[in-house]
């Protein structure tokens, strides 16, 4: 099922929230690249709080867009399990370094599948919507790796953490400024005046 024209303007609305999920993703990515050096704590309180953050940012997401996108849960479901994700990471950070690469791979490939089914309903609206469905496919690369290579050792673990992270930040902010154009181009529709 694909967005209709309404339902894609309304998201494009929050193209900004699409844009502070990849940076927020890429600073974490890059705080990741510098965490061997502080510790295993470091990392898992980065990974929470990235999670705990873009759960929220997801959550309000598809609150905000119930009323014109008739999947807007799929968008709760996605930041109810990053928010789970996070809390744990935060609350329990003996237990989730221990089971952070699970932890890690379950998240990434739930959060991608979301990302690839929420793409696949965009496609029919607009021309980017690839670069999501990309973020959704490096986020399950990303999560199978994970769990396909368990014993890749700590250092091998945050860098493959960083890099899939920065990755997938990138393609979000691409998103988010292809959201935009549209967003500035529903604007630009709505003022003109077509009783002429």
């Amino acid at each position: 099922m694909a967005f209709s024209v309404s339902e894609t303007v309304a998201l494009a609305r929050w193209w900004w929230t699409f844009i502070l999920r990849g940076v927020l993703a890429i600073a974490f990515g890059v705080l990741a690249f510098i965490a061997p050096a502080w510790g295993l704590a470091i990392l898992v309180a980065l990974f929470g709080a990235w999670a705990l953050i873009d759960g929220v940012t997801s959550v309000w997401t598809g609150i905000r867009s119930r009323r014109v996108d008739r999947n807007w849960w799929l968008e709760i479901v996605e930041g109810a399990v990053s928010i789970l994700a996070g809390l744990i990471a935060l609350i329990l950070p003996g237990f989730a370094a221990e089971i952070l690469r699970y932890l890690i791979a379950a998240w990434a490939i739930v959060t991608g599948g979301f990302q690839i089914w929420s793409a696949i309903r965009l496609r029919a609206e607009i021309s980017g919507e690839f670069w999501l469905g990309l973020a959704g496919v490096a986020s399950i690369l990303f999560g199978v790796i994970l769990l396909v290579f368990p014993a890749a050792g700590a250092l091998g673990l945050v860098w493959l953490i960083g890099s899939a992270a920065v990755v997938i930040g990138v393609f979000l902010i691409i998103l988010g400024w292809r959201l935009r154009a549209i967003d500035e181009l529903g604007k630009l529709d709505a003022a003109r005046d077509y009783s002429r």
